[in-house]
């Protein structure tokens, strides 16, 4: 596979987390190096191990793999962007909202939900013979510096929305999700 293959597979691997990466840009308050730095890092980290457990798994899960990836990233993205709905609406006053909560654990489920994908494309690559570990390397680095950069464009966006920021963004991460699934189904399609 050449690296121009691989470069163009990562990009598009990393939309999702990029997506993601821009609402966390919008809802949070203060946005500097060090957060932005931390986000791109959970999501960089994520969809290169992904890969590298898809090929280990190999052709032994493939077939479960991919019959529940896209509902398990439709449920965690959904359930997600429903909660920040929620508390946004649950709150008298959006203006005292605090947008500055970054979990490690909202962080966690979001890079697993943006990054199965990337585990069902590393179980393809156990029939490729392909060097993994270079290509799970190019994934990780092209995903943190597009998350870097989406966190970093959702600030600028951000200001946009004003106190509205954390329902955009749940709308958007629940859309993602919806979006995932479709890619997967074609089931939102196949209605029009």
């Amino acid at each position: 596979m050449s690296f121009i293959s691989v470069f163009l597979m990562s990009f598009a691997l990393a939309m999702d987390a990029f997506a993601v990466s821009m609402t966390k840009g919008m809802t949070l308050r203060k946005i500097n190096f060090s957060i932005a730095s931390k986000i791109a890092l959970f999501f960089g980290i994520f969809q290169g191990i992904m890969p590298l457990i898809g090929w280990f798994i190999g052709i032994r899960f493939e077939s479960y793999i991919k019959t529940v990836d896209h509902w398990i990233a439709l449920f965690l993205l959904g359930f997600i962007g429903l909660k920040m709905i929620l508390e946004a609406k649950n709150d008298n006053s959006l203006d005292d909202i605090s947008y500055d909560k970054l979990g490690i654990k909202e962080l966690i489920v979001l890079s697993i939900a943006t990054s199965i994908d990337a585990l069902a494309v590393g179980v393809s690559f156990a029939f490729l013979n392909e060097p993994i570990f270079s290509i799970s390397s190019t994934i990780a680095i092209v995903t943190f510096i597009l998350c870097f950069l989406g966190v970093l464009l959702g600030k600028s966006i951000g200001s946009l929305f004003k106190n509205y920021a954390q329902i955009v963004g749940g709308i958007i991460l629940i859309l993602i999700g919806f979006n995932i699934l479709n890619g997967h189904t074609g089931i939102i399609t196949s209605f029009f």
